[in-house]
């Protein structure tokens, strides 16, 4: 373990997360399986922070079980009830595991791409911000 950077082992899967400014980054590597879904969705679930974007970082993840679509699910609803933005960076295990249906998601090249992704939206309203509430004369 690194100092300051805690890594949580679930049976196969280290789990890691950062919280950064736009977004917390949540990375997993190693065998995501039947044996550890359920304790690994529960754990990653907890870090949905309101107002806060998430980033699920799947490209270090050697092994993906088809139940794996759970934690997917499991994320895309967590983020949906608090209202935030999220994206998923796939491995070609990960890949192979969802065939197709990974397009669902708001899949991401990479955690640069998505922070970048998330700071242009921000961006973007920020600029409709002064349009949306000026008010008519």
């Amino acid at each position: 373990m690194v100092y300051g950077k805690p890594l949580f082992d679930c049976a196969g899967a280290q789990i890691h997360a950062v919280c950064r400014q736009l977004a917390t980054v949540v990375s997993i590597n190693g065998v995501v399986d039947d044996t550890n879904i359920e304790r690994v969705t529960a754990f990653v679930r907890r870090f949905v922070l309101a107002e806060k974007g998430f980033v699920l970082d799947l490209s270090g993840v050697t092994s993906f079980s088809p139940q794996g679509v759970s934690l997917l699910y499991g994320v895309d609803e967590s983020c949906f009830a608090t209202e935030v933005e999220w994206a998923l960076i796939t491995s070609a295990a990960v890949e192979d595991a969802l065939g197709g249906v990974a397009a669902g998601f708001p899949v991401a090249a990479s955690v640069p791409d998505a922070l970048h992704r998330f700071a242009a939206g921000i961006d973007e309203r920020r600029r409709l911000l002064p349009l949306l509430t000026k008010k008519t004369a």
